[in-house]
């Protein structure tokens, strides 16, 4: 349906307003690349199977070309009339070269025409996502190697409470996971969609001798695919990138909030760059993270495209159906979203100015390092359950008295319980807590310097 605006529109009468309901050319000209190179690809193909003469095919690869090149100057005249880009460019082609233009559509349907070039489309788009995931995963583990010299401590949370000590490197690792899965889910989606429709026609095939083989490879699929129902009707695999597209949206949503938590003066752990916040308009004190926020609140754009495709197809039959022109304003969207979101995060991660002392102050302040104790007790003997009440009750009284808990003796521990001994009182130290969380994936200096080689190997730092 394209983008309209409100006012006015009911005034031109039912039929206009029917044409501008119908038409997709607001939206689905973003594919005229494919569409030329499926037609240059099908026009050969053509030839190659005695339906168009070796003159034909001239003419109509000379005409495509010069569309191509009307589109890049900004010159084509595209005409809404003619609902979609595909007639678009068939009109032209026609114009300018008369009746070999119209052999052109020989053998296809609009129908598998407009899945071929979405397919095109998304292994494009794909690529493009996966170049800008990979900047993004670059910048994590380059902060990542960054803060490990010095050590930069985090609190780390549960349940938004303070829990325990992790590095600041952690911290950007853990990141690092995610979008690295996130970028496994994009190419996994870019494999299944990698057939081609072309020559499905309408929906049962063509009675033409045509070669789907040899399209399907010039194009650059994998395979033609296997049904042609199947091959027209369905749109799974935009839904799937469209869940992907979801998945990693939602992933840069829980990095843009936490970063404006920690931009906040109640933590006060980073500051985000000017370009990426602006001021108040009446509180000269405030710097806001907008476009941190943005990304926060445009992950709701993608969740609302997947809903709406998956909405789409539910219910409908095969082969077919007009509801399948909505698949592309809300896909084309949610690929622009989440491109944009990569390429503003991967631009702003390396302006964070990070707070170490108060990072620290705060990773040491409470009783984050309780846990550190009932391990101590557990690793002697006491069944860990005992520990946890044992340091619980200490951890009340300290609460009681308004102490740390770095200000107990040796005295006082072991008026708790008798296995508290001298090694005890180094574990309160913020040094010795990080150190000694060296389990695989631990947050251990030497573990995450281990896990950090590795990805950069896999991002082609090394």
């Amino acid at each position: 349906m394209g983008h309209r605006t409100w006012g006015g529109r009911f005034a031109e009468g039912p039929d206009r307003l029917a044409a501008q309901f119908n038409a997709s050319l607001p939206f689905d000209r973003a594919l005229w690349r494919e569409d030329l190179l499926q037609n240059r690809v099908h026009a050969r193909m053509l030839k190659e199977v005695g339906l168009l003469t070796e003159e034909e095919l001239g003419a109509i690869l000379q005409g495509l070309d010069q569309i191509q090149q009307e589109i890049e100057a900004g010159t084509f005249p595209w005409r809404e009339e003619l609902e979609d880009v595909h007639m678009n460019l068939e009109a032209r082609l026609m114009e300018l070269i008369g009746p070999p233009g119209g052999k052109l559509h020989t053998a296809r349907s609009r129908n598998d025409q407009v899945a071929t070039d979405l397919r095109l489309f998304l292994k494009g788009a794909i690529t493009e996502l996966l170049e800008a995931l990979l900047a993004v995963r670059r910048a994590l583990v380059r902060e990542a190697e960054k803060h490990l010299e010095p050590l930069h401590v985090l609190p780390g949370y549960t349940h938004l409470q303070r829990a325990q000590p992790v590095l600041l490197s952690h911290w950007f690792l853990a990141y690092y996971e995610m979008l690295t899965r996130d970028a496994g889910r994009l190419r996994d989606a870019r494999e299944r969609l990698d057939e081609s429709p072309l020559g499905a026609a309408a929906l049962a095939g063509t009675g033409f001798p045509i070669d789907r083989h040899f399209t399907a490879k010039e194009l650059g699929f994998r395979a033609p695919m296997r049904n042609s129902l199947d091959a027209v009707g369905s749109r799974d695999f935009a839904l799937e990138v469209l869940s992907a597209l979801n998945i990693g949206m939602l992933h840069l949503s829980r990095l843009a909030e936490e970063l404006i938590l920690y931009s906040t003066e109640e933590f006060g752990f980073v500051e985000v760059p000017d370009a990426f916040a602006t001021g108040s308009s009446i509180m000269p004190q405030k710097k806001n993270p907008d476009i941190l926020e943005l990304i926060r609140a445009k992950s709701g754009r993608v969740l609302g495209a997947l809903v709406a495709l998956s909405t789409v197809v539910k219910g409908l039959p095969l082969a077919y159906n007009k509801d399948l022109q909505e698949d592309k304003e809300p896909l084309l969207d949610a690929l622009a979203t989440y491109r944009d979101s990569l390429r503003l995060l991967a631009a702003l991660l390396p302006g964070l100015r990070w707070r170490r002392e108060r990072m620290w102050q705060a990773a040491e302040g409470g009783y984050a390092l309780a846990t550190e104790l009932a391990d101590y007790l557990a690793e002697r003997g006491l069944p860990f359950r005992e520990a946890h009440h044992v340091v619980g009750r200490l951890v009340r009284r300290l609460l009681e008295e308004g102490r740390p808990l770095k200000d107990l003796t040796l005295e006082e521990l072991k008026a708790h319980h008798p296995l508290f001994g001298e090694e005890a009182l180094p574990l309160l130290r913020l040094e010795t807590a990080i150190h000694r969380r060296r389990s695989f994936g631990g947050t251990a200096p030497e573990a995450v310097r281990e896990r950090l080689r590795e990805a950069k190997r896999e991002v082609g730092l090394d």
